[in-house]
């Protein structure tokens, strides 16, 4: 396995134990040369530009939900919810954070990442190796398949399923097989970012959450250099916090309408932000 910036190994109880640390995702200076020498060595790496988040609305969201995966879809928000025995797919009212559809998953499952395809949704279990596809409007089980390793996040480029398992590498996989077609390493400046999870295609790049922490990191699929990061502390406020909350977990796009929202697990609200590179 490759040196990891966040381990990988989960506890099932309390999967996403708040981390106030951010390890460092653009302190890789790999120190001094000599001055002898400095003419022969390359230059310092340029950490990921980084991007200002600005809420534009908040919305209410279901303390309830221990939030693993999340899209936009027809108008409508589609929750993946984890630990077992209370995993759930869900659609949500935007506006009142209202659940309007609701379907338990099996309690020997830990649900985790989800995507829309087609008719259909697709959502990943975190260790049982399996996920399930339903109907876009009934959420009835069409099928199940499998795969090896953990299921963490998942999104689509329109072509492939774009898949996290928690290290620092993103699988592609096809929509129809499930089989998968390729897979790519994540990394800044050369070195890998373990604890991808959450995951949500925006405009040819890849929003990834890195597990434990509040941060986002932008991914050329193509690549898997980072070319983009940000910081996603202080959404909450202290009366928010009164009752447990976990990590920041949660990014859904609405691209007929360019807006981007994020939430956490168990989480009082939702936001819709705004990205601006800083200077």
């Amino acid at each position: 396995m490759s040196t990891a910036y966040f381990p990988s190994e989960r506890r099932p109880s309390r999967r996403g134990l708040v981390s106030t640390a951010w390890l460092a995702l653009v302190c890789i200076a790999l120190g001094a040369a000599p001055a002898r020498a400095q003419l022969l060595m390359p230059a310092k790496p340029v950490p990921p530009p980084i991007y200002d988040v600005h809420v534009v609305k908040t919305y209410p969201h279901d303390r309830e939900a221990f939030t693993q995966g999340l899209i936009f879809h027809g108008g409508h928000l589609y929750e993946s919810t984890g630990l077992n025995g209370r995993s759930s797919l869900r659609k949500v009212d935007l506006e009142s954070g209202r659940v309007l559809k609701q379907h338990s998953v099996d309690p020997a499952h830990f649900a985790e990442g989800l995507t829309a395809w087609k008719d259909g949704l697709i959502q990943l279990t975190w260790r049982t190796q399996t996920g399930f596809v339903y109907g876009l409007r009934d959420f009835k089980q069409r099928r199940t398949f499998r795969y090896v390793g953990e299921g963490w996040g998942l999104t689509h480029d329109g072509k492939r399923l774009i898949m996290s398992d928690g290290t620092s590498v993103l699988r592609f996989l096809d929509p129809e097989t499930f089989e998968e077609t390729g897979r790519v390493d994540v990394h800044v400046n050369g070195r890998p970012l373990n604890g991808l999870n959450e995951l949500e295609y925006v405009k040819g790049q890849v929003l990834a959450n890195v597990w434990p922490t509040d941060h986002i990191v932008m991914i050329d699929p193509a690549s898997g250099a980072v070319t983009g990061q940000m910081e996603l502390l202080g959404l909450l406020t202290e009366a928010d916090r009164k009752q447990p909350v976990d990590v920041l977990n949660g990014i859904a796009y609405d691209a007929k309408g360019d807006r981007l929202f994020i939430t956490g697990k168990w989480w009082p609200k939702l936001f819709e932000v705004r990205l601006e590179r800083r200077p």
